[in-house]
């Protein structure tokens, strides 16, 4: 019964190891990069009927570009520019407030 056990423990630890070792290639094959997280919302607000969201470029070497994602309307695109916060106004107090922030590629 020992060596029955020892043997199903063994071959779970080894497919474990062996899925995670195959999943890191196949993910770099395909091509698919993620663009750097360096856009962080501060903080959303409305000002004067005017939504704003408060956006932080935390990546202090380059500029990073995102998209601020509304239900309904066009998706607001931008840029900012290495280590700087930047209020970003994307509608009235009549439209819905933004879902989030997406980091892009520049």
């Amino acid at each position: 019964m020992r060596r029955f056990l020892a043997a199903v423990v063994t071959a779970a630890a080894l497919s474990g190891a062996l899925g995670i070792a195959s999943a890191e290639p196949a993910a770099a094959a395909s091509g698919h990069q993620r663009a750097p997280q360096c856009v962080k919302v501060v903080k959303y607000f409305t000002k004067k009927h005017k939504r704003y969201v408060r956006l932080t470029n935390l990546c202090d070497r380059r500029t990073a570009c995102y998209t601020v994602v509304v239900p309904a309307r066009p998706d607001k695109r931008g840029r900012l520019k290495k280590d700087t916060t930047k209020n970003v106004r994307y509608g009235t107090d009549r439209d819905p407030r933004a879902l989030y922030v997406k980091n892009r590629p520049c």
